[in-house]
């Protein structure tokens, strides 16, 4: 039985454009019904896509990712779900924006798995980074909304002056 190609496409919320990953996956290219797509933050891998995408790989099949933050963004768990794949199921791992990381070429001999191991980690330590800063900046993002009289979440609803009554029957 020949290797197959999967993909794997991310984006943390539903109001974010995934036409880019797809646009490079399909020029791999990857089937369009293994394409594999979540719309949930990257944090872990508690993703349904993901772990289905996970059923499906088998030894010499080929995961496609467009960029490493979009496999994830949480340091440890990246490096986790890249030694799995890679040695525990024998499949292959292509990140498409980085060329070192492509474990068809570099898995076959010590120096070449030594720097994909090295890039993975650079890579996975950034994409870890990035999701920290975007939590920090979210944070002063609310604080200054705050600062300035901004209220968060819906409206408090009018109580009526019969509620005491009402609570009390």
């Amino acid at each position: 039985m020949s290797a197959s190609i999967y993909g794997y496409v991310r984006v943390s919320t539903k109001e974010q454009c995934e036409e880019r990953q797809l646009i490079a996956l399909r020029a791999f290219p990857v089937p369009e019904q293994n394409i594999f797509m979540d719309k949930l933050s990257g944090k872990d891998f508690n993703r349904p896509k993901y772990q289905s995408l996970l059923e499906k790989l088998r030894p010499g099949d080929i995961l496609a990712v467009k960029s490493i933050d979009r496999l994830g963004r949480n340091y440890e768990e990246i490096l986790e779900q890249w030694r799995i794949i890679t040695k525990e199921m024998k499949a292959d791992i292509v990140v498409l924006d980085m060329p070192l990381l492509d474990t068809r070429q570099t898995g076959r001999d010590l120096t070449g798995t030594f720097v994909a191991d090295l890039v993975l980690q650079i890579l996975s330590y950034v994409a870890q980074t990035e999701r920290e800063n975007i939590r920090q900046r979210q944070k002063e993002g609310i604080a200054a909304a705050r600062a300035r009289g901004v209220r968060f979440g819906r409206p408090r609803k009018e109580v009526p002056e019969s509620f005491a009554q009402l609570k009390a029957d």
